[in-house]
């Protein structure tokens, strides 16, 4: 046997042995989903969290880029940033389907312990939180002032919790926060319930994402060096308010018409979004994230 065939076949017995080693490694990749019920996937239409959240969207489009995840869902619906640094454990309704409770640790100490376990392992940490610290003010005389006020203790909470995951995986860890759609516009269809104050509440809540809830949030994990997508924004908010035809509602400005497509708010009052609608999320997401070799 020649050299040349020699060193040819001792290459070729290298690469066999060492491609299903790096695609080995490459499955034990982590995925993290942390916050509320948006990372858990609720539904209102089914009353229940599903697996048609944007984290498990958000796995085979990873996987598009190279990144094989696997997902680890302590999301927790109802959560506030409060109750990720304080509440033990969680309800089993209100947990991801299947997923494992943490009882005795908070949602922020459960995320950290694991993040230590697995730090060489960690693909990507997803947080979704916010919401349920504002939400309580729709009903409000005056909504934006309280969302003013609520998100400066909110964004304390988030800055501390980004602060701790960031801790605990190192520079590398790649984290990455959203925010919500503006599912209040829908408040434009549903005089029945807010009456002459539909169209007000609707257009003022505007006001409170871009002045008030992302430039909190985004703040929180800008101090951590975290990503952070901007939801509102990518379900059309922020439109001009050129109206268009959608049944059964009939002539609607286009950013209310969206907001009724990916959000259950027009229909049911719920805060939480269709299939599709978390589907937007998840590409944000996957967007963040560079291809991975």
């Amino acid at each position: 046997m020649s050299l040349r065939i020699r060193v040819l076949l001792a290459v070729a017995a290298v690469s066999l042995v060492a491609v299903p080693a790096a695609h080995s490694a490459a499955k034990k990749q982590f995925y993290l989903s942390l916050g509320d019920s948006y990372a858990v996937g609720y539904q209102d239409s089914l009353k229940h969290t599903t697996h048609n959240g944007f984290a498990d969207q958000l796995v085979p489009l990873a996987r598009k880029k190279g990144y094989h995840l696997t997902l680890v869902n302590q999301g927790c619906g109802g959560a506030t940033t409060t109750s990720m640094l304080q509440q033990k454990g969680c309800a089993a309704a209100a947990l991801a389907p299947g997923a494992a409770n943490y009882p005795g640790q908070t949602q922020v100490q459960a995320a950290v312990s694991f993040i230590k376990k697995h730090k060489k392992q960690m693909g990507l940490v997803t947080i979704s939180i916010g919401g349920n610290d504002v939400d309580v003010c729709i009903p409000q005389a005056d909504p934006n002032t309280c969302v003013a006020h609520n998100m400066k203790g909110a964004v304390r909470n988030l800055e501390s919790i980004v602060k701790q995951l960031r801790r605990a995986g190192g520079k590398s860890l790649r984290i990455v926060g959203t925010t919500y759609p503006d599912v209040v516009l829908g408040a434009w269809v549903r005089q029945d319930v807010f009456g002459t104050n539909a169209f007000t509440l609707a257009t003022e809540s505007l006001t409170s994402f871009d002045k008030f809830i992302n430039p909190g949030l985004a703040k929180a994990y800008k101090s951590e060096h975290a990503k952070f997508v901007d939801v509102t924004r990518a379900t059309g908010a922020y439109g001009r308010f050129d109206t268009t035809t959608l049944a059964p509602y009939g002539t609607v400005p286009k950013p209310v018409a969206t907001v009724c497509k990916l959000t259950y708010f027009c229909s049911l009052l719920g805060i939480h979004m269709t299939t599709p609608g978390y589907g937007i999320i998840a590409r944000l997401v996957d967007a963040t994230l560079p291809r991975h070799h």
